[in-house]
């Protein structure tokens, strides 16, 4: 019985393996050299939320059990970040006070991306993402033109795909050429 404790969890292995991906998706050096998102704590925090919006958004749509798998990867998402505030030092008593900053910004950020993304409006998408990516007013142009490809790709991909080889996201060099056009 106790030897039960010390077995793997099949499904907690795939959300893991699964959050990873998006992890990686999310620190794609493409989107710092050629997009511009800020290779800083915030920026990376900032890449990773829009990744996990678009796979959650995409999650949404499948059918069972789907919404148990995007349910499973928003704990791991929030597990890593609970695991990096720790690592960076923050104190047992401040965690959850910023646990609940980064919850709020990360909902936050997943509202204002849902309206521009459902209705492929790139010039809101790019305000959107400005306000949050770059701490700016500046549009985010190659980075929203970057989004919603990855939104469109997204779209047609099944539980399978998603839970086997990753969902898979454009490179960001192609919408920084976009931008110099």
């Amino acid at each position: 019985m106790i030897f039960g404790l010390f077995r793997k969890d099949p499904r907690r292995t795939t959300i893991a393996l699964l959050y990873k991906r998006i992890a990686t998706a999310s620190r794609e050096p493409g989107l710092y050299a050629a997009l511009g998102v800020p290779d800083s704590v915030e920026g990376r925090f900032e890449s990773l939320s829009l990744h996990m919006v678009l796979v959650l958004r995409a999650l949404r749509r499948l059918p069972q059990p789907a919404d148990e798998v995007a349910r499973d990867l928003t704990d791991a998402f929030f597990r890593d970040m609970d695991a990096s505030l720790r690592e960076m030092g923050v104190g047992d008593t401040a965690v959850p006070k910023r646990m609940k900053k980064i919850a709020s910004s990360f909902y936050g950020r997943a509202h204002a991306y849902d309206g521009p993304l459902d209705a492929a409006d790139e010039r809101a998408l790019a305000e959107a993402l400005g306000r949050n990516a770059y701490g700016a007013e500046a549009p985010a142009t190659p980075l929203a033109r970057y989004a919603l490809a990855a939104d469109r790709d997204l779209k047609g991909t099944d539980l399978a795909a998603f839970l086997e080889p990753g969902p898979v996201f454009p490179k960001p060099e192609d919408f920084a050429e976009e931008a110099s056009r």
